[in-house]
């Protein structure tokens, strides 16, 4: 059995051309310590590499196929096969949730850009009466861009206070009661619904959510990121008005799914809008 001393040296032009690398990017990878040579000759300053390296320089070309970064090609080649590939799959999950982003923004943006056509296109609109509602709930001023992690934090505080009335009688919403967007902040209401026949116990702030006809439009985990959710939004305020109705309170996003465990594709929550 050759020995890793025995390996053959190869210059970095043959090493760069066997593993399908430009010189340039060898000598990027060795600044780095990616890939760094085997014996550097102290007078030329030329670098050699061993053969068996060529399977590690292989994978780096491999992985920057996927556009990984450097750093985190670094780190799947520093781990064992089975935690490299989970490292992998982690990073193709979060390239795919940002893909499905990127998508439904531009197709927001074409949306904008062109005044609105297609806006209805998008979407299938439906109606549904909804009952009157006893709900926990939590109000508060807010900018876009703190939406993702207060909506969460405050889902848990309102459910694990639910828990103590029997648990949660619905789905929960957020009522925008104000715009929320580069100009505005609101308020924001999260509500919860619990059982109506313990209000009397009640500790936490609450109120009873009447029954409302709503028409929604139900989006993907995608769609509901921000500027995109927008469209569903414009859209489903434009449907009303043409069907004659009138919206009769604030519009609101229901959540009908374990939000953290939904891929971008999945359909994670509604947009309604209550009319009259």
């Amino acid at each position: 059995m050759v020995g890793v001393e025995e390996e053959p040296l190869l210059s970095i032009g043959v090493f760069a051309r066997r593993a399908r690398l430009s010189q340039k990017a060898l000598r990027l990878y060795d600044r780095q310590g990616l890939l760094k040579p085997d014996e550097v000759d102290p007078v030329t300053g030329y670098r050699y590499y061993r053969e068996g390296r060529l399977a590690a320089a292989r994978l780096i070309v491999r992985l920057r196929g996927l556009d990984m970064p450097l750093a985190e090609v670094a780190e799947v080649l520093a781990l064992p096969g089975p935690q490299a590939a989970a490292l992998v799959d982690a990073y193709w999950r979060s390239v795919e949730r940002r893909i499905a982003g990127q998508r439904e923004l531009a197709a927001f943006l074409r949306i904008q850009l062109s005044g609105g056509e297609g806006r209805l296109d998008m979407y299938e609109i439906q109606q549904r009466e909804v009952p009157e509602q006893l709900v926990l709930t939590e109000q508060r001023h807010i900018r876009p861009e703190e939406l993702p992690e207060w909506i969460p934090q405050a889902c848990d505080r309102l459910f694990a206070s639910a828990w103590a009335y029997g648990g949660l009688a619905g789905a929960p919403f957020v009522v925008y009661h104000g715009e929320v967007d580069e100009d505005g902040d609101g308020p924001v209401e999260l509500c919860v619904p619990v059982d109506p026949a313990r209000a009397a116990e009640l500790k936490e702030a609450h109120r009873t959510e009447p029954a409302r006809r709503e028409a929604y439009i139900r989006i993907t985990k995608a769609q509901a990121e921000y500027p995109q959710i927008l469209a569903a939004y414009d859209a489903v305020f434009e449907w009303a008005g043409k069907n004659g109705l009138t919206p009769a309170a604030a519009p609101r996003e229901v959540y009908f799914t374990d939000w953290a465990a939904a891929g971008p594709e999945d359909e994670a929550c509604d947009i309604a809008l209550p009319v009259a």
